[in-house]
């Protein structure tokens, strides 16, 4: 059966590289692929998966309207598909949740597998590109694991 632990490990094994979808008004799938990690959510605790994506963007309208998402992570012929309902977090979203919206960025920048030489300077760039940080509450994983 497939859990976080479970998730992680095929993260680790690719980068983590993930597919992230999320449903548009038509009933298609928007998908991309993104860096992601397993972390819980900085609000509730609750255990999930997260993502730093891009301001302005289609994917971001679509989470704010949509409310889910899903992640998918792969090494070779296995993969995992974390779904749940999203928190967002960044300079356009979650002003009213009390976080440190810099840091929140860099932990889940830091939950998929980077790490940068300069903090203040990755901090000014993600906020002139207006990126927020997408957590992803696993209310289902599904798997073709054992």
């Amino acid at each position: 059966m497939a859990d976080l632990e479970y998730v992680a490990r095929l993260a680790a094994a690719d980068r983590h590289l993930a597919v992230f979808t999320v449903g548009r008004p038509d009933g298609t799938v928007h998908a991309s692929v993104v860096s992601a990690g397993v972390i819980d959510d900085p609000v509730d605790g609750s255990p999930g998966v997260a993502a730093v994506v891009g301001g302005g963007t289609r994917k971001l309208d679509l989470l704010r309207a949509r409310g889910r998402a899903t992640l998918v992570f792969k090494d070779g012929w296995e993969w995992a598909a974390v779904s749940g309902r999203v928190r967002l977090v960044g300079p356009d979203d979650g002003q009213d949740l009390g976080l440190d919206v810099p840091e929140t960025i860099r932990s889940v920048f830091r939950a998929a597998g980077g790490s940068h030489e300069d903090w203040e300077e990755f901090d000014r760039v993600m906020a002139v590109e207006r990126r927020c940080a997408v957590f992803v509450q696993a209310d289902a994983i599904i798997s073709n694991a054992g």
